[in-house]
């Protein structure tokens, strides 16, 4: 999940708790149930805010897993063709010493 969704996420359960706040003020109603409204309300913004946090932090931490194993593939790949590019360098080489060997065995008669 992007910084930006978190961000909207957290920007629309401030928004809500904001808006109960003020309608339960303004609400005609003794004061201590207004109390125990807005502790409610700022009971649920929490969990709200905590399920949301839970929810981004589960999705970032799925995230760097999926990014490590695409990385551990990626040098598991780099690793495989660099030992065939080795094994055909080597082969160029071996190639090349007998052909130099053959030179040289011709200047020795």
């Amino acid at each position: 999940m992007s910084s930006n969704t978190g961000n909207t996420i957290l920007a629309l359960i401030t928004g809500a708790a904001i808006g109960a706040g003020i309608g339960i003020l303004f609400a005609p109603d003794k004061g201590s149930n207004t109390r125990r409204k807005i502790r409610k309300g700022v009971e649920e913004a929490s969990d709200n805010l905590n399920e949301a946090l839970y929810e981004v932090s589960d999705k970032l931490v799925e995230k760097v897993y999926l990014t490590k194993d695409d990385l551990e593939q990626s040098l598991d790949n780099l690793v495989s063709n660099a030992s065939h590019k080795t094994e055909d360098v080597i082969s160029f080489l071996e190639e090349k010493l007998a052909a130099l060997k053959l030179k040289n065995a011709k200047f020795q008669k």
